[in-house]
């Protein structure tokens, strides 16, 4: 890969985080993660293609939409190693955290639709809460809060 880098193609890394709004830490975090790979110079600095400023931004985007770190280090070991990845590259990325996102609005729609109709019900009454768990009866469906968890 370096044979073939000019010099003008590689950006230190106070660049990457001016141009992604992250700070220099949460960059070498992420390549701790793997998430990301610099070059290193001849005196051992990062530097980073510009094609990383993408990968970044997307790693930004997807955590603020809910996806771990784990969840986008499966999606980008389907990206290529060695080249900058292409429109094609990050369609097929999107179709699977399309599905994932489309599960999540789900989940939410059916809390809020809970939520709209818990709060400020006025019922205060465990006997009428649309909610509520008798005896736990749910519980044999899995951990957590089964009436809106979906498998």
């Amino acid at each position: 890969m370096a044979a073939t880098l000019r010099k003008t193609d590689l950006i230190p890394i106070g660049d990457v985080a001016r141009r992604t709004g992250l700070s220099v830490s949460a960059i070498r975090f992420y390549e701790e993660k793997g998430l990301v790979e610099p070059v290193r110079t001849g005196g051992n600095q990062r530097r980073f293609l510009r094609s990383d400023i993408r990968r970044i931004s997307f790693i930004r985007i997807a955590q603020e939409l809910g996806l771990t770190l784990g969840e986008i280090e499966a999606e980008f070991a389907k990206l290529p190693h060695g080249r900058t990845p292409t429109a094609a590259d990050w369609k097929k990325i999107s179709m699977t955290i399309r599905k994932t996102l489309d599960r999540r609005i789900e989940e939410l729609q059916r809390t809020r639709d809970s939520l709209d109709g818990c709060i400020g019900c006025g019922c205060l009454s465990l006997k009428k809460c649309a909610i509520y768990n008798v005896d736990d009866h749910l519980g044999e469906r899995g951990p957590g809060p089964r009436q809106l968890i979906v498998d």
